[in-house]
């Protein structure tokens, strides 16, 4: 099961090493949110919650960072997007990393992370599930969310889209369960969310 999925920066430009990262859009599945004593009240479990997603978001920015400098590129290389050009993650960079248990949740977790220009998109995941369904699915929700929703012109513009966003993972990651893809089902779903979002 995937227990979250989020939209977070990557700072990637010179300059930009001040800046803390922020996480655009979270969303939580299942009740594993807590830690270790639990939450007293509806506001403490909210921010036990934020607290865990911030904390898995710098974690997966911290590792695209090493990944984009590992790679031998210079950040700059990663920016370059023309306005009207799809974009390729193809070649984004992309990775898993573990998350032991109590940090920050009570059991292990696996992480799936997809770098894309200065926006990060993550899974965070059972860590017996089956990981290549869940990159499959990362990638797809990635490419649909920039498609549908143009974020890489917009910006931070992630928050006032965010029911555009429900219909998109509502349609390709239903209740946070990971569906078998092949090409066929995918042509579908990407006309069914385009049908929803076109309404």
């Amino acid at each position: 099961m995937v227990h979250a999925f989020l939209i977070h920066t990557i700072r990637c430009r010179p300059g930009d090493e001040a800046g803390p990262c922020r996480v655009l859009y979270s969303r939580v599945f299942g009740p594993e949110t807590l830690e270790e004593g639990g939450c007293q009240d509806v506001e403490k479990e909210r921010l036990c919650r934020k607290e865990q997603i911030l904390a898995v978001a710098r974690q997966a920015e911290s590792v695209c960072k090493l990944s984009q400098q590992a790679s031998g590129k210079p950040p700059s290389d990663h920016l370059i997007q023309l306005p009207d050009e799809p974009v390729s993650l193809q070649d984004a960079p992309s990775g898993v990393f573990r998350l032991p248990s109590g940090d920050p949740f009570r059991e292990d977790k696996a992480v799936l992370w997809l770098g894309v220009q200065c926006l990060g998109f993550a899974l965070v995941c059972d860590p017996h599930e089956n990981l290549m369904l869940a990159e499959s699915t990362l990638r797809l929700l990635a490419k649909e969310l920039l498609d549908h929703l143009k974020l890489l012109s917009s910006g931070s513009d992630v928050v006032l889209k965010a029911d555009k966003t429900e219909v998109i993972l509502s349609k390709l990651l239903p209740h946070g369960q990971l569906r078998f893809l092949n090409d066929q089902f995918v042509r579908g779903l990407e006309k069914e969310v385009a049908a929803s979002l076109g309404k």
